[in-house]
């Protein structure tokens, strides 16, 4: 009897030293293994950029219950150069940039900052979603890049410390142009004093007297500090900003169906980063006063003139950058036949 209880508390023993083990090396069996994707971007605080990105890095974890874990990088950690050498390497999976960034790689890209090829931002939509976005898919695809989004960046305007009231104006201004060769274009057609520079060297160089005006989106404009120095803003609405939300092709085309479906619906849609950014602007205009801003509105015949001051850039952009250029302005023009006979047929 005695030597019965030993024997059943021996085993007893073991099944308790041996039973917890067992199970945490059956949960561990189980656990998903969690796979790094990471992110890259520029995206400016409290802005609704880096919104966007926050929604991605949620809808992915909880889409994939915890097997993607996102390394956010969207702060500019990287510049968008390394974003671009990253993505072709591997290094980066996913990332925004700017479509000035992305003609390094495509230079067709450059195309999309041509000043006036859209009047409106509903012509515009119409383009980009009929006729923009698959020929640009096709562009970003032969250099190793999936287009997962666009993301709208919104109409650049003119920002001076002195009012521009009209073209006139920028003749001789010290005129803040971007590394794009569209930015270019359009000072140099202006009449401007063209001074290439950093986006980080605007508020310094506007403090010092380098520049006295430039260009940008209202959400970049706002939110930099530059109204502190430029107070003007003259609301030509002369480039539409895009940027491109690119993933690797190579690491792309090596997910499983389900997941590249996860991660493709986690970025917002373009129709919601349209909507969050055009609120967004429409609020800094409402608020103007409270960030300093003094901004001016183009009745339809000034903005004419505006446009037909610069109008032969978009040609001349199209034979500086080369390749299908001319095919991206042919595709621009039949959309907005296309848009035109829509508008007229409702």
């Amino acid at each position: 009897m005695k030597r019965r209880l030993v024997l059943a508390a021996a085993g007893f023993l073991a099944l308790a030293a041996c039973g917890p083990s067992d199970d945490a090396g059956r949960q561990a069996d189980e656990a998903p293994e969690v796979t790094e994707i990471t992110a890259a971007g520029t995206a400016v605080p409290n802005t609704i950029g880096e919104q966007h990105w926050l929604t991605f890095q949620r809808k992915v974890e909880e889409g994939s219950q915890g097997r993607f874990r996102v390394r956010m990088l969207v702060h500019g950690q990287f510049s968008e150069e390394q974003i671009a050498a990253g993505l072709q390497r591997g290094r980066v999976q996913i990332g925004n940039l700017s479509a000035m960034m992305a003609s390094t790689l495509v230079p067709e890209t450059a195309m999309l900052y041509a000043p006036f090829l859209f009047d409106s931002e509903e012509q515009a939509d119409f383009i980009y979603d009929h006729y923009l976005t698959g020929l640009f898919a096709s562009l970003l695809a032969e250099q190793g890049l999936h287009l997962v989004s666009w993301s709208e960046i919104g109409f650049h305007h003119i920002y001076s410390v002195t009012p521009v009231l009209s073209p006139a104006d920028m003749r001789g201004r010290r005129y803040r142009v971007s590394a794009s060769e569209a930015s270019r274009l359009f000072g140099d057609a202006l009449g401007a004093d063209v001074i290439p520079l950093g986006f980080g060297e605007i508020v310094p160089s506007l403090q010092t007297g380098l520049i006295e005006s430039g260009e940008n989106s209202l959400s970049l404009y706002v939110r930099t500090g530059t109204p502190g120095e430029a107070p003007h803003l003259t609301l030509t609405a002369h480039s539409f900003g895009m940027s491109v939300i690119v993933a690797g092709k190579a690491w792309w085309d090596g997910l499983a169906d389900s997941d590249r479906e996860i991660i493709a619906l986690a970025y917002p849609s373009i129709a919601e980063t349209r909507k969050d950014t055009r609120e967004e602007a429409a609020r800094d205009l409402e608020n103007a006063q409270s960030f300093g801003i003094q901004p001016r509105w183009p009745d339809p015949v000034e903005r004419d003139r505006w446009a037909a001051s610069v109008a032969h850039v978009p040609e001349a952009l199209a034979r500086a950058v080369g390749g299908q250029s001319g095919l991206v302005l042919e595709t621009i023009a039949e959309g907005k036949a296309a848009f035109a006979r829509q508008a007229a047929s409702q």
